[in-house]
């Protein structure tokens, strides 16, 4: 019975000894250069009312912003980790682009924005990844995500005519509310006028 109690004992005493080395092991923080986060940008352009809308109903565009929003504290190794769906997202949301918001300067910033998530899938999966050349790409793809979105601005942006044409509209509506209200005006000095006699 003793070496029963004692077996267990030692049994017990070794299996919380490999749940302590399995602890200290997880605590330990990653000091690799993989382990280090990316420097990103805090800095994001933030689209017009009218893009906005637009971009709240293109599911793709909404999974992109997403994905590029885990860049704001994500290590090389996470970003690394992620490049294959983050290649796929990107050619999802350049194959998905709707005819309305289809200009040169947008397409530009997609091909670029895929090609940069391709890079970075490229240089993540090689045999011995370099840490720089990761680090660089994945810096770049959130600043071009936000070139993007300046394009899709752009697009709701009125020219220079458009808002001439306002000013003219509006200056035709206020000078016929002026003879609107200098015609009522004149009449109501007329009726007093009558009344009066």
């Amino acid at each position: 019975m003793k070496k029963t109690i004692i077996i267990l004992g030692m049994l017990a005493l070794i299996s919380c000894k490999d749940k302590e080395l399995a602890q200290s092991s997880e605590d330990k923080v990653d000091t690799t250069p993989f382990g280090q986060e990316i420097a990103v940008t805090n800095q994001q352009v933030q689209l017009l009312p009218e893009a906005r809308e637009y971009a709240s109903q293109w599911i793709e565009y909404i999974t992109a912003q997403n994905e590029i929003e885990k860049f704001q504290e994500a290590s090389l190794r996470e970003v690394m980790e992620n490049s294959a769906p983050l290649a796929e997202i990107m050619q999802s949301l350049q194959t998905s682009l709707p005819d309305s918001l289809r200009t040169n300067g947008v397409e530009a910033r997609l091909n670029v924005l895929t090609t940069k998530s391709m890079l970075l899938d490229f240089a993540a999966s090689k045999r011995n990844p370099d840490p720089e050349e990761i680090r660089e790409i994945s810096e770049e793809i959130p600043s071009e995500f936000n070139n993007f979105k300046i394009q899709l601005n752009e697009i709701f942006l009125k020219t220079l005519e458009d808002f001439e044409k306002e000013l003219d509209d509006m200056e035709e509506e206020n000078l016929k509310a002026q003879k609107d209200s200098t015609a009522r005006l004149q009449q109501q000095n007329q009726n007093q006028i009558q009344q009066q006699q």
